[in-house]
């Protein structure tokens, strides 16, 4: 009895009949299922929260800032994304943020554009080249507007520009890079993808006498 006196009884007496609020053994006992489902705040020890406490949490599940990063894929499941295990979780949370209206965009120069800047970290460019313009009775006068010649129809170029790393996170890298424009670009297009790293970087690649030329190299080499 002495137990049962040191703790005040649980508050789901309150939603049972008057008849049983003097009841002190049940007023004890309703503290365990107190503990689970309202998350009852005493010195037992309980590695759950309260079940009340987990439902008031599952907005948070819906916000990719906030969500805990095991629910990231889950998260990105509901707009159709497979998200890559490697991206780093802020990566992932950012462009989960902005997936639904990214895909307004799709197949779109400007967002293929921003999706390799958000994945490969480097500055992407994209050319495509001058197709000839001659038309018959639309656009044709020569000398003005029309051509001969000019580059591959539905054809396109994309160069990155990124930083210098192991030759394992450059590989990594580029097969990110791919994989987006696998994605992204129109079904009836091709592409080369060129990749450019700095040939000077202080302190990585930037040896004074074996790989770093600073000014002109002298004619004079005897």
């Amino acid at each position: 009895m002495s137990f049962l006196a040191t703790r005040s009884p649980s508050q789901l007496l309150d939603y049972l009949p008057a008849l049983h609020h003097t009841d002190p053994f049940l007023g004890q006992f309703l503290l365990a299922f107190e503990k689970v489902l309202l998350g009852l705040n005493d010195d037992i020890e309980f590695k759950f929260e309260g079940l009340e406490t987990t439902i008031s949490k599952i907005p948070t599940l819906l916000d990719p800032q906030e969500t805990p990063e095991e629910f990231l894929s889950w998260l990105a499941g509901w707009t159709a994304l497979s998200l890559r295990a490697d991206l780093k979780p802020e990566v992932q949370r950012n462009f989960i943020a902005s997936i639904v209206q990214r895909y307004r965009f799709r197949g779109t120069k400007e967002n293929l554009i921003q999706l390799l800047k958000i994945f490969t970290r480097g500055e992407p460019t994209i050319t495509e080249p001058i197709v000839s313009a001659f038309q018959i009775g639309v656009s044709s006068m020569v000398g003005r507007d029309a051509y001969l010649g000019g580059g591959p129809a539905h054809f396109f170029q994309i160069t990155i520009a990124l930083s210098r790393d192991s030759p394992e996170e450059q590989a990594r890298q580029e097969a990110i890079a791919r994989s987006i424009i696998e994605l992204e670009k129109p079904a009836h297009t091709y592409y080369q993808l060129n990749i450019e790293f700095p040939s000077m970087q202080i302190g990585k690649h930037s040896t004074v006498g074996i790989d770093t030329l600073l000014g002109t190299a002298s004619e004079d080499t005897n």
